[in-house]
């Protein structure tokens, strides 16, 4: 097929040499970086010239999976930073203007780049392919190409039935095209949840939103995971406008983060009705024993009381105390040496990791600083000279600040 020519100014793209075939070595980071500074460089370009921008994006999806070949993916960080890259590059094509024959094009090269996708990096471009299509009409036609392949793939008939790495490809292209009962027939089989998910959205997008949940739920087992499924739910009733039962069903699971904060955060800000402490109450009931780890939601929501309370009733981590003892010394006084007594506290109980003299003292100073802003120090002395006084003979914060409260 002749390779339609993007109508742009010609243009050196930096990340291009850099990902030529087994550009890089086994260690990861290296070309987490490249691929970060690449689709840096794409945005940039794409902001002036559109077009020019979806061209260079397509060039280094083409150019990914080649240049990764040798790259260590066991950690799963060069997989998340591909897939953050192709969250990013999708809008770029899929919003640039275009003839016909350019996006064609595009969609060529993609799906060559795909197919020869070995690792696979590139696999989760097929979820866009839709997406990528743009009109109805094209992602229609993409659908009737991949039909026949998929319908076999998802046979029910064990020797007709396998992979195929257009499945999601198709079964994105008809829910873009919006043939969501063609999904649902197709899906009508035992197979896996990244292809049911889609059954889910285009029951929804049929007005069967109680089939949905449903079917949703029904997909749950040991090989689905359990967020996703969360957030699906979650999404088709917030979409019904019963915000209410989104939330008491699936809001505080379906935006679990990496963080108890990011948790938090999550929470909040999709569901700005509900009263931040009322989010925090129900958080630290979801996660009995681990109340501490709350401590910094409850900061920033300014729930200083409940802050203290939950670093008191569990282990809260050193130094998220002591950074906190030491930023609200002059703004919260009061609230900054309860914080700072209660980093000395765990470190006499014998909590934190790799603990250091200069940890002791970082959370002692701090503790002192913020006394001092409060003009509370006599009396904080004492405090902190009882809570070490009842560490255990020969212990670490004793012998580190034993001659400096008296001991």
């Amino acid at each position: 097929m002749r390779r339609a020519t993007v109508k742009a100014e010609p243009h050196k793209w930096e990340f291009k040499p850099r990902f030529r075939r087994n550009a890089f070595g086994w260690r990861s980071q290296p070309a987490i970086q490249r691929v970060k500074q690449a689709v840096g460089e794409i945005r940039r370009v794409a902001r002036k010239d559109p077009a020019l921008g979806a061209e260079g994006a397509v060039i280094l999806l083409e150019r990914l999976s080649p240049a990764l070949e040798r790259v260590d993916s066991s950690s799963g960080a060069i997989g998340a930073a591909v897939n953050n890259a192709i969250t990013e590059l999708v809008p770029i094509i899929a919003g640039a203007p275009a003839d016909p024959e350019a996006r064609e094009d595009w969609l060529d090269r993609l799906w060559a780049a795909h197919e020869a996708d070995q690792i696979p990096y590139i696999e989760r471009l097929a979820d866009h392919w839709g997406e990528l299509c743009v009109s109805t009409e094209v992602a229609s036609a993409w659908a009737d190409r991949l039909l026949g392949v998929t319908r076999m793939a998802l046979s029910p008939d064990k020797n007709l039935r396998g992979h195929f790495h257009g499945t999601s490809a198709c079964l994105s292209a008809l829910f873009h095209a919006e043939r969501h009962a063609e999904i649902v027939g197709l899906l009508g089989v035992d197979t896996i949840w990244p292809y049911k998910r889609w059954a889910v959205r285009a029951l929804a997008a049929m007005g069967k939103k109680s089939e949905a949940l449903r079917y949703a739920e029904s997909c749950r087992g040991p090989w689905t995971p359990d967020g996703e499924v969360d957030a699906s739910c979650e999404g088709i009733l917030l979409s019904s406008g019963l915000v209410d039962e989104a939330y008491e069903r699936y809001g505080l699971v379906a935006n679990r983060r990496a963080t108890y904060l990011a948790t938090f955060r999550a929470v909040a800000k999709k569901y700005p009705h509900r009263k931040a402490d009322e989010i925090l109450a129900d958080l630290v009931v979801s996660t009995p024993g681990e109340e501490g780890k709350w401590f910094a939601a409850a900061k920033e929501a300014g729930l200083y009381d409940e802050a203290l309370a939950l670093a008191s009733r569990s282990p809260c981590d050193l130094k998220t105390l002591t950074r906190a003892a030491r930023d609200l010394a002059e703004k919260q006084p009061a609230f900054a040496v309860g914080v700072g007594l209660l980093a000395l506290h765990w470190l006499v109980e014998g909590y934190g990791y790799e603990i250091t003299g200069a940890d002791v003292w970082t959370a002692y100073s701090a503790t002192l600083n913020a006394a001092e802003a409060g003009r509370s120090v006599p009396e904080t002395r004492e405090r902190i000279r009882k809570l070490v006084e009842a560490e255990p003979p020969g212990g670490f914060v004793a012998k580190i600040l034993g001659r400096e409260i008296g001991l």
